[in-house]
């Protein structure tokens, strides 16, 4: 059975269209918290907006294990369970050290945002391999809710807005840091982010919930 002849293969936008609503709303009301300056607990509009309650971010691992447990459950699982976590746990590293290399000022200025670009393109790439049906539904789900994020930081930096979704910088083009730092920032390493880490939760939550070997011996 192949992803493209079986009867039970789940379509993506499908799939993926109630969580990208869930997520839109949640990109939402976000903004909304930030600009209406509510608890800064929940909606925190500093720079990169650490750890605030409400965010897309935590979304990531929760539709992670729903997809892959969706699918399993139709037979398109991974092959081999055990090879596709160790895949996630690589990509999760690989991941890591591109964001500490640049954060830390290991490698810094433009090259140092291209090493983090490419370590995370990289790490989302090498989960293909060991389950090509998750891999793609993660990307789809990923861009549908990174680009309303990317739209979203454009009118925040073009208006001055007090978010955390602005990347103007006193002195510097605002086109040039929202191309880095929010266009391709949202559309390369959020991305990867959201693969790899919805893969890695993923995987463990099939391996854990349907056993190291899945249903259905399918090449997904």
């Amino acid at each position: 059975m192949s992803d493209t002849n079986s009867h039970t293969e789940l379509s993506i936008s499908r799939l993926i269209g109630g969580p990208s609503v869930i997520t839109l709303a949640v990109t939402l009301v976000r903004l909304v918290g930030e600009l209406g300056h509510w608890s800064k607990t929940w909606f925190n509009p500093e720079p990169g907006g650490f750890l605030a309650v409400v965010g897309i971010v935590w979304l990531v691992p929760v539709f992670g294990v729903y997809f892959a447990l969706k699918l399993s459950a139709v037979g398109q699982g991974p092959e081999r369970v055990g090879h596709a976590i160790g895949h996630a746990v690589l990509a999760a590293i690989l991941l890591v050290i591109g964001f500490y290399l640049f954060n830390r000022g290991i490698i810094q200025g433009l090259r140092g945002v291209v090493v983090m670009w490419t370590l995370a393109a990289l790490s989302a790439a090498i989960q293909f391999p060991t389950w090509r049906r998750l891999f793609r539904v993660l990307l789809a789900y990923a861009y549908a809710a990174r680009l309303p994020v990317a739209i979203v930081m454009a009118v925040a930096t073009w208006a001055d807005w007090h978010t955390h979704y602005s990347t103007a910088q006193p002195g510097e083009s605002k086109l040039l840091t929202y191309f880095l730092f929010g266009f391709v920032a949202q559309l390369v390493w959020w991305v990867a982010f959201t693969v790899v880490v919805g893969s890695l939760f993923g995987t463990m939550a099939t391996w854990v919930l349907r056993g190291r070997q899945p249903r259905i011996q399918v090449a997904a």
